[in-house]
């Protein structure tokens, strides 16, 4: 089955102001995050894609790129610019990125 090509980008090239969308599940989210990123769970994505910031491109991280993939193709799909981070918040977190936990608090892992 043909599987059209989904917009992707290295961690090395997110902009620091970028829109980024986490579609991981609550328990993932709570364990770490990036501090800016819009939480958007891919179980609960098309009840509320009306949460979506409006800002494009969102770059869509999940924990280490196929939920993101998914929600990318869906979004080009809906005719929305996405693009999907590749490695997701593994890789983000191997780059040295900031993460904030449930709590606020921040840490380089």
């Amino acid at each position: 089955m043909f599987q059209p090509s989904v917009p992707t980008v290295d961690i090395s090239a997110v902009p620091a102001d970028a829109v980024l969308l986490d579609v991981r599940e609550q328990d993932e989210w709570d364990a770490g995050h990036a501090q800016a990123a819009v939480h958007i769970p891919m179980s609960q994505f098309v009840a509320r894609i009306g949460e979506l910031p409006e800002a494009e491109p969102l770059f869509v991280v999940c924990r280490v790129g196929g939920r993101s993939a998914q929600v990318v193709q869906y979004l080009v799909a809906q005719g929305r610019s996405a693009v999907n981070v590749d490695g997701g918040m593994l890789a983000w977190e191997a780059a040295g990125r900031e993460i904030v936990s449930d709590g606020g608090q921040a840490f380089i892992a």
